[in-house]
């Protein structure tokens, strides 16, 4: 099922922050996307009604099985793609802006294609 860019970039930011934080609330990633807080309440409801989301009565946030692929699959691309950017010369700001462009739209086949032909990017020292 194909959902919204904005909708992809919500997951994935969920994804991100449950890996750093044991708790992820609305006011979480308003600060991380640098949004606000109406924006993401908006936002919640509707990934909740899609059934990408849960969200318990103390306002924690967890991602669907649905929601972690989708979630899943755009942090892979980011990750990957900004890695492949920095080893090709580019500056890292450059590349995690440019990679966070790429990911959305970009086919899962031509992705594929590109993983299979630099399978060796590795993380650069002093990232995650």
């Amino acid at each position: 099922m194909k959902i919204q860019e904005s909708a992809e970039n919500y997951l994935e930011t969920i994804l991100m922050l449950g890996q750093r934080k044991p708790h992820v609330r609305s006011i979480d990633i308003a600060t991380e996307l640098e949004v606000s807080k109406p924006s993401v309440s908006v936002a919640m409801k509707n990934l909740r009604e899609n059934g990408y989301i849960r969200m318990d009565s103390d306002g924690y946030i967890t991602l669907t099985d649905a929601g972690l692929k989708i979630a899943s699959t755009m942090y892979e691309r980011h990750t990957f793609l900004s890695r492949w950017l920095i080893r090709l010369g580019v500056d890292e700001k450059v590349a995690v802006r440019d990679a966070c462009r790429i990911e959305h739209v970009i086919s899962a086949e031509s992705f594929a294609a590109i993983k299979r032909h630099i399978p060796d990017v590795e993380e650069p020292s002093g990232e995650e």
